[in-house]
């Protein structure tokens, strides 16, 4: 079970991602659905407080909300937020652990449109349950859980997959967080959730697969020599990049956020390090950044 400390960040996550998601999701289809699955009473409470909050933007819309767990005071507790939520948006309470997301999804009728799962699973991550998670092509999952899922969420189908793992004050471990989309938008989103909730409540962030545990302080402006020395050994082993690509494999690779990467690799260009095409200006997208030496 998940500290109290561990549920506060858990919560904070969920509420920053789903501020970001719900919208866009809103923007581009007519109906959207949320699971929630393993979470505790307070991070359903949030969550749909969160959405109640978006009601203009949910009117003329339709949200489902699975909520899967085991809490037995759900109903009592949810019971009063449900009553403000706008007509477009339906609640289902579903007892039982994470494992039934796959039947919950289908039993939503989530198939086709927009999908945000958030899961909280202690046990084995299996490849059914994130590929349920995947819907097709429209699913994006924030999931916690004890070890490295990279390899999983990739198999499952999610193209895009980031993961760190979280270091609460006083260096108690908080498992990992993985992410699965195939938005490179949506994987900046959860990257800035992130280190804006690690700023917050003072947490650290290290690569789950790093065997020397360094952890990465997000709060103030970051040290970025390691990721200046990530992307050149990316350069080295691949070639010549786009700068989206290299900030793609900054938000999938490293624990740092995009933006990091354009500031690292001005770094490297002042360095001398690398060479750009052009001479000046911000640093385009599309521009193709080479190893100097």
């Amino acid at each position: 079970m998940p500290t109290d400390r561990t549920t506060d960040f858990l919560r904070e996550l969920l509420v920053r991602q789903l501020t970001t998601w719900l919208p866009a999701a809103l923007h581009r289809s007519r109906r959207a659905t949320v699971v929630l699955a393993g979470i505790d009473a307070a991070s359903a409470e949030a969550a749909l407080r969160l959405v109640a909050a978006h009601g203009d933007q949910v009117r003329g819309r339709q949200v489902t909300v699975l909520v899967l767990a085991a809490a037995a005071d759900l109903p009592a507790r949810l019971g009063p937020i449900e009553a403000e939520l706008p007509a477009e948006v339906t609640v289902h309470l579903l007892p039982g652990d994470p494992y039934r997301l796959p039947v919950a999804v289908k039993a939503a009728g989530a198939a086709g449109a927009p999908l945000f799962s958030f899961v909280d699973l202690p046990g084995a991550v299996t490849p059914k349950l994130l590929t349920a998670a995947t819907n097709g092509r429209t699913g994006e999952l924030l999931l916690h859980t004890g070890g490295s899922a990279r390899d999983v969420l990739v198999s499952a189908g999610f193209p895009l997959v980031a993961e760190v793992a979280p270091v609460l004050p006083g260096g108690e471990a908080a498992g990992v967080i993985a992410f699965g989309s195939r938005s490179d938008r949506s994987l900046e989103a959860v990257r800035d959730a992130l280190w804006a909730v690690g700023a917050d409540l003072d947490v650290r962030y290290r690569d789950p697969l790093d065997p020397t545990g360094t952890t990465v302080d997000v709060v103030g402006d970051p040290d970025l020599e390691p990721l200046a020395h990530e992307l050149l050994a990316e350069l080295r082993a691949g070639g010549s990049r786009p700068v989206t690509e290299l900030r793609r494999h900054t938000l999938t690779a490293t624990v740092y956020r995009a933006a990091d990467a354009n500031q690292a690799l001005a770094d490297l260009l002042d360095a001398g390090d690398v060479r750009r095409e052009r001479e000046a200006g911000r640093l385009a997208g599309d521009e193709i950044i080479t190893l100097a030496r």
